[in-house]
């Protein structure tokens, strides 16, 4: 079962505080599912927000919905796996900004397979744009946070970075490697003011669910929809996340309400990873 990515339930936007106003957040990944969903949370609680993706078009239009709604948006077409795009698009956030508070690293692909065929090349792709996209972020960042005096860091990792399931060597792997580098940034930072740490999803409705869900349940007699409703019953509370509830923790986070908040990995997993000898469906 493809992990990150849920429901098959209504979900919609939850009520936001005023939470972050006068602040300035960055967040990569965010033409879609949990960081398009954190994008628009932070933007409604007051935040400018700089959404950085390798898919320009599909920014644009979320950068056009946050101005249409009154916020302040900027929309840099980045691969974030590249330390001189993320460093260029760092500068331009300050200087259009004046500052930088709040950064969630957000990033990641999913892929499939085990040690025995998973190529050198397809490795080094999850761990680029998994690992190597969130530790850039948080490095051209870190010294625009440390400025503020009370910045904050969050890494989306994963459920898959405490428990694995099969066909999922180098993504299990990366997301493991999150967990790691969201204490190691905690611990390092924290005498400057930093706070870093990370979310740990179970399956969220996301774009790459849904292709993952066609992938493996086009087949299936009850198809697609049928494969995505038994992935949320792995869960205990029996049902897939939106993105907005994964967002909403990250804003949580992010936000001084957390303000004693470091270093930890906080699942937003419905109860995945808890339950003593769950059986996940492959």
């Amino acid at each position: 079962m493809p992990l990150d990515a849920g429901p098959v339930r209504d979900g919609g936007p939850m009520p936001s505080p005023a939470d972050f106003a006068g602040h300035v957040a960055l967040v990569t990944g965010a033409a879609r599912g949990i960081g398009r969903a954190t994008a628009l949370r932070l933007h409604r609680g007051g935040a400018a927000v700089a959404c950085l993706d390798r898919d320009a078009p599909v920014l644009a239009g979320l950068v056009n919905q946050i101005t249409a709604e009154g916020g302040r948006a900027l929309a840099l077409g980045c691969d974030v796996s590249r330390d001189v795009e993320v460093a260029e698009a760092v500068g331009r956030v300050v200087r259009d900004f004046g500052r930088l508070d709040a950064v969630h690293a957000n990033a990641g692909i999913q892929r499939y397979g085990t040690a025995l065929d998973v190529t050198e090349a397809q490795w080094q792709e999850v761990m680029d744009c998994n690992v190597k996209s969130a530790f850039l972020t948080a490095r051209h960042s870190l010294p625009h946070l440390i400025a503020t005096g009370r910045g904050a860091i969050v890494i989306t990792a994963s459920a898959q970075g405490f428990a694995a399931q099969r066909n999922v060597v180098h993504y299990s792997t990366s997301k493991a490697a999150l967990v790691g580098l969201t204490r190691a940034l905690a611990v390092d930072h924290a005498a400057q003011g930093v706070r870093v740490n990370c979310v740990c999803p179970g399956s969220v409705d996301t774009p790459m669910l849904r292709a993952a869900a066609d992938r493996f349940g086009r087949d299936r007699p009850d198809g697609v929809q049928g494969l995505l409703a038994e992935w949320g019953r792995a869960h205990p509370l029996g049902h897939l996340c939106a993105p907005e509830e994964v967002a909403e923790v990250v804003a949580f986070l992010l936000s001084e309400r957390a303000a004693f908040i470091t270093g930890a990995a906080v699942s937003v997993d419905g109860g995945l990873i808890a339950r003593l000898g769950a059986a996940l469906p492959e």
